[in-house]
């Protein structure tokens, strides 16, 4: 079954950035769409970032021109750049692959994510 690895998450300072890395054995990442999650306490799943197999991108309105979502399909994986953090960032951020844009329903299991505290 795939296994979806979320890392690069952190305490970081408003204003500041991180870099999300999703992983996953074998080759989906390189042969599906992958979207980014985050989670906040009391509040649900919401996606952040879309990209296509060609690299495409889309972003909620809440990160745009802050977070940019790439990946290397050469070594299957997906990154997330997150600059100009700020607390209202502050969330588990998972990755998942879709089929299409528009799925909501993920190929693959959830995994634990990577915890990202923004301090003000």
């Amino acid at each position: 079954q795939v296994q979806l690895v979320e890392s690069g998450g952190g305490l970081v300072q408003a204003g500041g950035s991180l870099k999300l890395t999703c992983a996953a054995s074998g080759s989906i990442l390189s042969t599906h769409i992958v979207a980014w999650y985050r989670q906040a306490p009391g509040k649900q799943r919401e996606r952040v970032a879309t990209i296509t197999r060609s690299g495409d991108t889309l972003y909620a309105d809440s990160v745009k021109g802050r977070f940019s979502a790439s990946r290397d399909n050469a070594k299957n994986t997906v990154y997330l750049q997150m600059n100009s953090l700020q607390p209202e960032d502050t969330a588990v951020y998972y990755c998942n692959v879709f089929i299409t844009s528009l799925d909501r329903s993920p190929v693959a299991p959830w995994g634990q994510g990577t915890q990202v505290t923004v301090s003000s």
